[in-house]
């Protein structure tokens, strides 16, 4: 994939406006979990503690930790599409957008639905610029380069990245509490949920393609390319499709 590929297409509009309104929504779910003080994201954990040693805004490190995140794609040799570079600056835009007009709160009665809403957000927010089909963020693309590279599972390699990236994050004073739980338990089937709701229909000379299923399989292929897609005939041409086996979007839901 690169940064043009996608640019084409009955719905081209509409895939783009869900990529920026999805990464926007991603920006704001995550200040809503840092305004809530009760355990962050794991990348947003790193963002935090970093943010304290470093006297930057979280959205700036978000940024900076994203472009640095994308350098190490050039050695896995993973392209960046559209999405991947806009996810870089979008996120941390919003993220710091959303922090300087939403006040911190010492109640839990104030804190204890920013949470909610913050982890509802961000599933609704991974449904849609994933279903917008122009990449994944940098987070995401190095993940499934190193599941194609080491050819270790999605699971063991997400696993030893989030570990990693909390456990750090944890030393350099970011927050860890019981949203990283909760978030890490219901995002997977959130994003899942919206994916579904959100999936804009693929036509290749006039013939919808759907997916054969509506679940992607656990570790069903290498990430790499888009696997081919597959005319699922008159009878499922109505439905939208599932992201497709074996591609960078799939791996970000098997959480």
């Amino acid at each position: 994939m690169s940064i043009a590929s996608g640019l084409r297409g009955r719905h081209l509009t509409r895939r783009l406006v869900q990529l920026y309104v999805g990464l926007t929504l991603y920006g704001v779910s995550s200040a809503l979990l840092v305004r809530s003080a009760l355990g962050l994201e794991p990348w947003g954990v790193l963002h935090q503690g970093l943010a304290g040693k470093t006297g930057l805004t979280i959205g700036v490190v978000s940024i900076v930790v994203g472009a640095a995140v994308l350098l190490l794609w050039i050695p896995i040799r993973q392209r960046p599409g559209l999405g991947t570079v806009s996810n870089v600056f979008v996120i941390g835009l919003a993220m710091d957008g959303t922090l300087a007009l939403v006040p911190e709160s010492d109640g839990l009665a104030v804190r204890v639905p920013l949470l909610a809403l913050g982890i509802v957000l961000n599933g609704v927010a991974t449904g849609l610029y994933i279903a917008a089909r122009f990449g994944p963020g940098p987070r995401d693309g190095l993940m499934t380069g190193l599941h194609r590279l080491t050819g270790r599972s999605i699971r063991l390699v997400r696993t030893f990245l989030e570990v990693a990236v909390v456990a750090t994050g944890f030393l350099l004073g970011g927050s860890v509490g019981i949203g990283t739980v909760l978030y890490a338990l219901s995002i997977g089937p959130l994003a899942q949920f919206f994916l579904r709701r959100f999936a804009v229909p693929e036509r290749e000379g006039g013939i919808t393609v759907a997916s054969s299923g509506p679940t992607p399989a656990e570790d069903a292929g290498p990430a790499g390319d888009p696997a081919p897609a597959r005319d699922a005939g008159p009878a499922t041409a109505a439905r939208p499709p599932a992201v497709a086996p074996g591609t960078p979007e799939q791996a970000i839901l098997r959480r």
